[in-house]
């Protein structure tokens, strides 16, 4: 329980998506200019993380990466597919995608009228990607511990999101210097809060 907890804070503030690795940026910059809209965007997100990646950490270590057929047989044993784990990730994730597209479509017309574009374009979204692909690295024992990682990595991302759109929203009233309107006053913020993120940085977790 604690090694999942540990796992579900690191995520969160210390391995966050958006400020520690700057993954899911092109999404996170344009959406983020009203928190309606923020906040769709980042349950999607969250939701698409936590469906795929638990199914693509089972994939992963018992199909794709060498020896994980051996359940089948000794003679499967050395049979190595982690070529084929980049497109079969993908498959997953815009699968899930297209499910939620259909779903937000069907029950909340006006969400996904605002999101437009970037709502189907979740299926390339790097964060996601990103999150299937540290699953590899990090080796996780269990899927359990997989799928915390991934609730943690859209609540992280969801966090960022929101954040910088609430930000954003409380902007309309300020008076920015013309050359920093839009995207540029955007950076800095961005810039801004990964520094603030980077003190979760020194936590023993």
């Amino acid at each position: 329980m604690e090694q999942l907890l540990s796992t579900f804070v690191r995520s969160i503030f210390v391995e966050n998506m958006i400020f520690a690795y700057y993954l899911g940026m092109c999404s996170y910059l344009a959406v983020s200019k009203n928190v309606k809209t923020a906040l769709g965007l980042g349950i999607a997100v969250t939701f698409v993380l936590v469906c795929t990646l638990p199914i693509n950490y089972l994939l992963e270590n018992y199909v794709l990466k060498e020896g994980a057929l051996s359940w089948l047989g000794a003679q499967y044993a050395g049979v190595n597919l982690s070529f084929l784990s980049f497109i079969i990730f993908i498959a997953i994730i815009a699968s899930f995608t297209q499910l939620v597209e259909m779903v937000v479509e069907r029950f909340l017309p006006s969400l996904y009228a605002s999101l437009g574009i970037f709502l189907p374009l979740i299926a390339v979204n790097c964060a996601i990607m990103g999150g299937s692909l540290f699953m590899q690295q990090k080796a996780f024992i269990n899927v359990g511990e997989a799928t915390t990682y991934a609730f943690g990595s859209g609540i992280g991302w969801l966090v960022a999101i929101l954040g910088m759109a609430a930000i954003r929203e409380k902007l309309a009233y300020s008076n920015i210097p013309k050359p920093l309107r839009g995207l540029g006053i955007a950076f800095i913020i961005t810039g801004l809060m990964g520094i603030g993120f980077m003190c979760f940085s020194g936590l023993k977790i």
